[in-house]
């Protein structure tokens, strides 16, 4: 993995987002797209506040004592929110909606996007609860759908039904396909799911939330509909046993690439609990098995940021720098510390640890 970057620069004090000077601790660029990884153990909760200053928060965590909900909350009043004003939920499992509830009391939100009443019996409460709270501001959203968000165009890529028709942000033929060797299905909520791609001038994001191999492989081959990503929140944890197929990832080539794992959950885990589809007369492609590497060995990646050292597999080899891990510690009264990128339009972003203010800032390719 290549490290070659100009500006690296330490605060020299650790970042929080309690207490009262949370907004003094806030990395953001008036003016930029801010976003910012909240730190839900292994959940899910990424906010994003456009350069006009509206707000987008692409799932709630986990409902545990309403732990999520008050991180996220206390996010969003660093961010200088009195609001959120669009919610999307990638889908029904409990460490992606399990917040809303909470946070809802906490904040007014807006409109809610979702991918629809598919749902295992298991889920049904989550989405009876989702369903009481957004109301009549509901949005169920498609492949191909757009989300108002000012300045920065926000594209819906997956969502129940087929990937996006066409292919997005310079994407084409993939020549990875080739050899790609298959998986089976994972469950359905991890085919269903809300996938968002963004793009403001020459950067761009996605985050395909938990979405598994077999649905990469129907964004990445045989075209490639992603197109390039200049940073790429992995899936499923960075837990890559049934998604992080190396034809997307190959394909995409993500700058930056953050895992918003857990302390035991998601990056470490076993990997290879899912085995390759054996097709007659193909000789699928080798890959990584180990997750983190085979993030690290992907062409094009200069970093790695994670949320968590991964306690089920601590090796220094297996997990990036600790400068650019914002969580160290597997304590039940651990800070909870972000990560936040501030991106401005010419494609200059700048990467920060809210745990020790280590930042990076890259130039979009």
């Amino acid at each position: 993995m290549k490290r070659p970057f100009t500006i690296v620069a330490l605060f020299g004090l650790a970042l929080s987002v309690s207490g009262p000077t949370a907004a003094q601790n806030n990395p953001a660029t008036p003016g930029n797209l801010n976003i910012y990884w909240i730190d839900v153990e292994g959940g899910a909760a990424t906010l994003f506040v456009s350069p006009s200053g509206e707000s987008m928060l692409f799932d709630t965590g986990y409902p545990d004592g309403d732990r999520d909900a008050k991180r996220i909350h206390a996010v969003a009043q660093m961010a200088g929110l009195t609001r959120i004003d669009h919610v999307v939920i990638s889908h029904w499992h409990g460490d992606h909606v399990g917040g809303l509830a909470a946070l809802a009391k906490m904040i007014p939100m807006g409109t809610f996007y979702d991918h629809g009443d598919g749902v295992e019996p298991a889920d049904r409460q989550r989405l009876e609860g989702y369903k009481a709270v957004a109301g009549a501001k509901r949005t169920i959203v498609k492949a191909g759908d757009t989300i108002p968000f000012g300045s920065v165009q926000v594209r819906v890529v997956v969502s129940e039904g087929p990937v996006i028709a066409n292919a997005i942000n310079g994407g084409g033929p993939n020549p990875l396909c080739a050899n790609a060797a298959q998986q089976a299905p994972a469950g359905p909520e991890n085919q269903r799911m809300v996938g968002l791609s963004l793009a403001y001038g020459r950067f761009t994001f996605a985050s395909l939330a938990d979405l598994d191999w077999q649905r990469e492989l129907e964004l990445a081959c045989p075209i490639n509909k992603l197109g390039t990503v200049t940073v790429y929140q992995v899936n499923r944890h960075g837990g890559l046993d049934n998604s992080g197929t190396p034809a997307l990832l190959g394909a995409i080539t993500p700058q930056v690439i953050v895992v918003n794992n857990g302390p035991r959950k998601g990056l470490g885990g076993r990997d290879d609990r899912v085995k390759p589809i054996v097709v007659p007369g193909v000789q699928p492609a080798p890959y990584e098995p180990n997750s983190y590497l085979r993030m690290a060995k992907t062409r094009g990646v200069e970093d790695i940021w994670q949320g968590h050292l991964s306690m089920l597999d601590s090796d220094p080899s297996h997990n990036t720098s600790r400068d650019m891990i914002a969580n160290i510690e597997d304590a039940p009264d651990h800070q909870g510390h972000w990560i936040a990128a501030s991106v401005a339009r010419d494609g200059r972003f700048t990467v920060t640890n809210g745990r020790n203010g280590f930042r990076k800032t890259y130039t979009a390719r």
